[in-house]
Order: C-alpha cells, then sequence, then structure tokens
C-alpha cells in the first residue's frame, strides 16, 4: 500500500525515530508516531530479529518470522535495518543514523543499554539535541530499575490486580498485552511534548515511562478519592465494580454478554423503567443503590437478570440507547470486524505485505481535520531496508556493507 501523491503531510512529517525495541511498548509508540507521519526506522538483531517475530499468533497456527500478527500490527508504517549493536562497528552506524535523528526510542534491558553506551546519560553527550524514550516495567530509577517484569506483575504493582478476578481466586491481569499498549500511548504523547520542549530550548532530554506507573495512573488512580474519602480500598468482585452505585455489571444475556453502568439517578430511573413493573422496585431494600452494590450485589443483580436473558445484545443496545442508560455489549473478535459503526467509518485497513499477504488492520483511532494520520507503510521484513538507509542514506559503500554484512554487524 502507498501513499497517493495528493496526501497532504502529517503532523510529524520533519521528525525521524530511531527505534530499538521488542515486544509491545515501544514498537506500538513507534506505530503511533508513523501514523502521525513520522519517519521511523526500526533496528533489529541480524539473523532471528526482535521477539515479536516467534509470538505469533501465525496464520494456520504455523509459525513464521515474517508473519506473526503481534509484529506485524505494532510495526505498521516503519523502515526496517539490521544491526548488531553489541559490536563497535554496529553502535558506529547507529551513532550516524542518530545525528540525523529526533528520537531515539527503546524498551530494552538497563544493562544492555549501560553496557553498549546506549543509556541516556551516554547518549546526551553525544546527542544532546535528541529526545530518549526509554519504556520499561518500572522505570530507569529507582531500586526496581534492573528487574524483569511483564503484564501480570505490572499490574500488581501498579494496584490493578487488587481489584480484578473474584474475590476466592488468584487475581487476573489485563488482557493480552493492554498494559504494554497503554504504555506505548504515554510514551508516544510524552515524546512529542519533549520534542516541544526542545524545539523551544534546543536541547534534547530522556522520557522515562514506567509501565507500573501507567497502570497506577489510568487504570487505578480512579479509586485513590474513594479510599481517602470514604477509606475504602475495595477489592476483587468479579463480574462487578466493587465501589460503584447498583448496576455496574457484566451480565449474560441472549447470545453473550453486556455490561451496564447507570451511576446517575436519572439514568438508573430510565433503566427501571425499561425493566418495565417489577414489585421488588418498591422494597426499600433496593433503594439504596450503594448497599446493593457492597453488600448484596448478587442478590441485586438476580432481580434484572431475567430481563437481560429476554434480549439480545443488539436488543439490549437499542433498548439502552434509545432510552439513554449507559451499556455496552460484549463483543466477540468476529463482531468486532462485522461492527456497522466501525466499518461505516472506514476503520479497518487493508495493507498489503509481501511475505504474510494482505490483512485487514485496525486504523487509527482518532483523526484531525487539517493533517492525514496514515497507515501506508506495511511492517518491514528482517533487514529490507538496510542498503536504502546504510547505503544510500548513510554513503555506506558497497564494499564496506558487504563486510559488514558477512562479519554479522548488519
Amino acid at each position: 500500500m502507498s501513499e497517493p501523491a495528493s496526501t497532504p503531510p502529517g503532523p510529524l512529517q520533519d521528525v525521524r525515530v530511531v527505534e530499538w525495541s521488542n515486544s509491545v511498548s515501544a514498537p506500538f509508540c513507534g506505530k503511533l508516531l508513523g501514523e502521525l507521519g513520522a519517519d521511523v526506522i526500526k533496528i533489529e538483531p541480524p539473523g532471528r530479529g526482535e521477539v515479536s517475530r516467534s509470538s505469533g499468533p501465525f496464520p494456520n497456527r504455523e509459525p513464521h518470522p515474517e508473519r506473526s500478527g503481534l509484529f506485524l500490527f505494532a510495526n505498521l508504517n516503519k523502515r526496517g535495518i539490521t544491526l548488531d549493536l553489541e559490536t563497535d562497528a554496529g553502535r558506529g552506524l547507529l551513532d550516524r543514523l542518530l545525528e540525523s535523528a529526533d528520537v531515539f526510542l527503546e524498551n530494552q534491558p538497563i544493562e544492555l543499554l549501560e553496557r553498549t553506551r546506549l543509556d541516556y546519560q551516554s547518549l546526551k553527550s553525544r546527542h544532546p539535541r535528541l529526545v530518549a524514550t526509554s519504556i520499561s516495567p518500572y522505570g530507569r530509577t529507582g531500586p526496581y530499575k534492573q528487574y524483569k517484569g511483564n503484564d501480570l506483575t505490572v499490574d500488581a504493582l501498579g494496584g490493578l490486580s487488587f481489584g480484578t478476578g473474584f474475590p476466592d481466586r488468584e487475581p487476573l491481569k489485563t488482557p493480552l498485552h493492554q498494559t504494554s499498549y497503554l504504555a506505548g500511548v504515554g510514551a508516544a504523547f510524552a515524546t512529542i511534548v519533549a520534542l516541544l520542549g526542545r524545539d523551544l530550548t534546543g536541547r534534547g532530554q530522556q522520557v522515562d515511562v514506567a509501565e507500573a506507573q501507567v497502570v497506577g495512573t489510568l487504570l487505578t488512580g480512579y479509586h485513590l478519592p474513594t479510599y481517602i474519602y470514604r477509606g475504602i480500598a475495595g477489592s476483587r468482585s468479579g463480574n462487578r465494580m466493587r465501589l460503584g452505585l447498583f448496576p455496574n455489571c457484566v451480565l449474560p444475556c441472549q447470545d453473550g454478554y453486556v455490561c451496564i453502568d447507570a451511576p446517575q439517578l436519572e439514568q438508573y430511573q430510565r433503566f427501571l423503567n425499561l425493566l418495565g413493573d417489577q414489585e421488588w422496585m418498591q422494597e426499600p431494600r433496593y433503594r439504596d443503590r450503594r448497599r446493593m452494590s457492597d453488600q448484596y450485589p448478587e442478590e441485586a443483580e438476580s432481580l434484572i437478570s431475567p430481563w437481560f436473558m429476554e434480549h439480545s445484545k443488539e436488543e439490549i443496545l437499542r433498548l439502552c440507547l434509545e432510552n439513554r442508560v449507559p451499556c455496552v455489549p460484549v463483543l466477540t473478535f468476529d463482531e468486532v470486524l462485522s461492527d456497522s459503526q466501525l466499518n461505516s467509518r472506514g476503520y479497518f485497513q487493508e495493507i498489503g505485505h509481501p511475505e504474510a499477504g494482505d490483512f485487514r488492520y485496525p486504523g487509527p483511532p482518532y483523526r484531525f481535520s487539517a493533517s492525514p494520520v496514515r497507515m501506508v507503510r506495511a511492517a518491514p521484513t528482517l533487514g529490507q531496508h538496510n542498503r536504502e538507509i546504510l547505503c544510500d542514506e548513510l554513503d555506506l559503500a558497497a564494499s564496506e556493507y558487504a563486510s559488514l554484512n558477512r562479519a554479522g554487524v548488519v
């Protein structure tokens, strides 16, 4: 898929990002910056590439380094090269790339950065205008900076595990790579702010994004007022939100599940009107919505569950929209792909890949009025742009490139 010649430039058209990353957080950050028009150059180790190439999911469950769905999605809109940054020659080429770069984006272990002198303290002396964006489980400073982490441990430290899952079972982590995606979003916006600061001061800076802090701010932080003002910390409560007003739960219906949360009194009254004449509505026990949520939620849910089981997800959504009651169906993957609202917006976009073929990808979740948010380039194959970038842009001689290739540097 190529960009039409008439397409106006994106808002980050003059920004170059050099990305050295693995898995999801930093790759997704780079993808977002690329959609905004930045020239994102992804660096991978020669031979094997980065870890998500082996993570899948794969078409027909057949592993292939160029067909990982995770890699293909998180690395849209990038050019790709291979460099062994454990070698002096590889780091020398990276330094030449960084001379023309605005951002160095990474999520590597801190000990690897320090060993290769690619930590911010080393970089800023060589590239003082560079914005160095780091994403790590627990941040680049503090007692946990060298600890390994994943979504499970990050959710725990960020406080989310305290309230996810059922009270008599183990805590649940956020689905798939949600923590890493959120960290990538936070890092992208922080990077843009740092670039604005660089334009004002002429100096670069480090953007240090800790995934645990992202979780604590975005997913757990809204519990803080309840603890501060009521002294209630919450707990795991299964299919419902522990600290809200009834109804605030996920319930089964004819063909799946729906989530309802009607905190405002007028919303709740409109919901009761949908249920029709129910004798239990007159009982004092069911007038205190906070007590219903805190003390006997199963009993309260059993009163409204029959109405949900009489209707499909689509019917419930239509009725709730008509009556201004906050409610949303829990969609399967197939239902998301066939969703009329998403398809009417052209949200899914088909992009061809030389090895993986044509796939539909989720598009950008926002639009700008004057400049495009673009998906114009499939994820790079391993080392796809080596010659274009190293030989054409860095003026590396063909003989030198061949020598570095034989030595396994590129």
